[in-house]
């Protein structure tokens, strides 16, 4: 059973290689040992939690974009706030003084 595992485990994880310099290298060990992980270990949850946020901030753009023309539109117009919005205001002005 644990040879069966253990080939499911390799065939699941891919090697990554990267040049670095080696002040390069310095700079992530410390980091690392700072941490209290290895190496690799540091430099692939850092990488990951980067790749995340790229995702991220690549998705709000895109929504953006997508909804820019009607959030255009709001801005310019000329109508005065609903009630809804008043409401919001006021609700947020309480807040803010608590």
């Amino acid at each position: 059973m644990s040879e069966t595992l253990n080939s499911v485990n390799q065939h699941q994880v891919k090697r990554l290689e990267a040049r670095i310099t080696t002040e390069q290298k310095q700079l992530l060990s410390r980091a690392a040992a700072l941490e209290g992980q290895s190496l690799a270990d540091f430099v692939v949850s850092r990488a990951q939690k980067a790749a995340k946020e790229t995702l991220l901030e690549h998705e709000r753009l895109r929504l953006s974009r997508r909804d820019q023309e009607a959030f255009v539109e709001a801005l310019l117009d000329d109508e005065p706030p609903g009630e809804r919005l008043h409401a919001a205001a006021q609700r947020y002005l309480q807040r803010r003084q608590s």
